[in-house]
């Protein structure tokens, strides 16, 4: 068979990502390279032989025998297959006629016995799907979770301007905005790990009905159960010649769920990655260049990165509901498609692990947070400090102003044509801040003055340090970033 130089591979998963990300490359091809795609199905067809053996009167097989099998199946290449293939134009019986001679004659002519080309193929995917979520997507998963909440928790008190519509909202802190997708991610990472534990395999025969099996075993559905115990797998409840579709897509999908948060959290580092926010920036190396022509460039081209991924491989979504529908017991509609799930599941994995090197490499500069939020640095911001406004409102309603929310509303406004600071807009109407004032004092957020209005300065004074106004987002990122840390490791 051809050898094919590296870079003549046409999938960049097989060249470029080989080589800049060869862990992660090596973990995913142990479950999802076409080698490991021929050995699982060798893997299923030991299993069924093993299960035949156990239902003979004598018992199971013969520690040297069941060896000699293993030993055959392990010596079986993938080069053989193929070759067998070319003749046969049918890989699964061209897998077995390569095993049948390799095996030791007293088994052979169990190898595929009362199984159809489903059965194998269907149950080595569940087995490999199950493996690779384990060994791979599980533990990158978790290391990312592990990382969101040690810098949720550690940023947990570091002031943030909140915002909505790419504007300033109110105060909160950065930990409490990682907190977030400390929380979505790590309900998927749940949802992920539960749903690859219920992948089924099937040993049902042609239609699913057990045809075949049954006129070779008394308990056809017993011999089911004994292969697939081997193989971890539990039996789809209602097989046709496919395994109900559900189990694996379900999976899938909440991979494609995972990848959306993920590329949500890239997404929102970029943008604070801007010159004109600055409030963290992705590691850089001594020697690495940002741009060709532009020397003091510093992109955020990791974070760019996890969002290309994501753009790439989630539209393949549709065609996971695509192979949902198969016609009657069965056509060859997913043949061609369902090869296509390893280079999705590995071009998941490989924007986690990016997505991880960017967390470990990430730095804040809390400095400027904090300037971003009290509105020293804010370009274009029109009311400076305007990021108040809301506990002004508040404070002024619960005076007992009924339109409170209207005069705020035209103190920014005024904030704005004068060129003035929210606070600053504030003083000018000693009416207003008296009463705000008042409210603050009655919540022992400032002291009280000793006459009405009395305490205006102090008042003024705690609009203008906004990060004191955060509400509960310190202790739900320390609460969340414990609790996910607790679920997910």
């Amino acid at each position: 068979m051809e050898l094919r130089d590296i870079f003549r591979n046409i999938s960049p998963i097989d060249h470029r990502y080989s080589l800049s990300e060869k862990p992660v490359f090596e973990a995913a091809a142990r479950w999802l390279s076409e080698e490991a795609a021929i050995a699982g199905c060798v893997r299923v067809e030991i299993a069924l032989v093993s299960a035949h053996l156990s239902l003979r009167p004598e018992g199971g097989p013969d520690p040297a025998l069941r060896s000699a099998l293993e030993r055959a199946g392990a010596e079986l290449t993938p080069e053989e297959v193929y070759e067998e293939e070319a003749k046969t134009r049918h890989n699964i019986r061209a897998l077995v006629n390569v095993l049948k001679r390799r095996a030791p004659p007293e088994t052979a002519p169990l190898v595929h016995l009362g199984a159809t080309s489903a059965d194998i193929l269907d149950s080595s995917l569940a087995f490999r799907m199950k493996g690779f979520c384990r060994e791979a997507a599980l533990p990158a998963l978790r290391r990312l979770e592990g990382l969101l909440c040690d810098m949720a928790e550690a940023e947990a008190e570091t002031p943030q301007a909140g915002r909505t519509h790419g504007q300033h909202a109110v105060p909160i802190t950065l930990g409490f905005a990682l907190a977030e997708y400390v929380s979505r991610l790590g309900k998927s990472i749940l949802e992920i790990e539960r749903r690859a534990e219920d992948l089924r395999g099937k040993l049902a025969g042609a239609v699913g009905a057990y045809n075949a099996s049954g006129l070779v075993v008394g308990d056809p559905e017993e011999l089911e159960r004994r292969c697939l115990a081997e193989l971890g797998l539990k039996a789809s409840e209602h097989s046709t010649q496919l395994v109900e579709p559900e189990y694996l897509l379900r999976l899938l999908l909440e991979y494609n769920t995972a990848f959306g948060i993920i590329a949500n959290l890239a997404d929102d580092l970029r943008h604070l990655q801007r010159t004109e926010i600055g409030e963290v920036r992705e590691g850089f190396g001594e020697d690495q260049v940002g741009s060709s022509t532009m020397p003091q460039k510093r992109n955020p081209w990791n974070s760019e990165h996890v969002k290309s991924l994501w753009k790439a491989f989630m539209p393949r979504v549709i065609t996971f509901f695509m192979d949902q529908v198969s016609e009657h017991q069965r056509d060859l509609s997913n043949s061609a498609s369902q090869r296509f799930i390893a280079d999705y599941t590995a071009g998941f994995c490989l924007a986690v692990n990016r997505m991880s090197a960017v967390m470990e490499g990430l730095r804040v500069d809390r400095e400027r947070c904090l300037a971003n939020l009290r509105g020293e640095a804010a370009a274009g911001d029109s009311v400076p400090g305007g990021i108040m406004a809301e506990p002004a409102y508040i404070l002024l309603a619960q005076s007992g102003a009924a339109d409170a929310h209207e005069e705020i509303r035209r103190i920014t406004l005024a904030a704005e044509r004068g060129g003035l600071s929210f606070a600053a807009a504030l003083a000018q109407r000693p009416d207003i801040l008296g009463r705000i004032g008042a409210e603050l004092a009655r919540l022992n957020l400032v002291p009280p003055g000793e006459e009405p209005g009395g305490n205006a300065a102090a008042a003024l004074a705690w609009f203008e340090k906004p990060e004191g106004y955060r509400g509960l987002a310190a202790k739900k990122a320390a609460e969340l970033a414990a609790a996910y840390r607790a679920l997910c490791t």
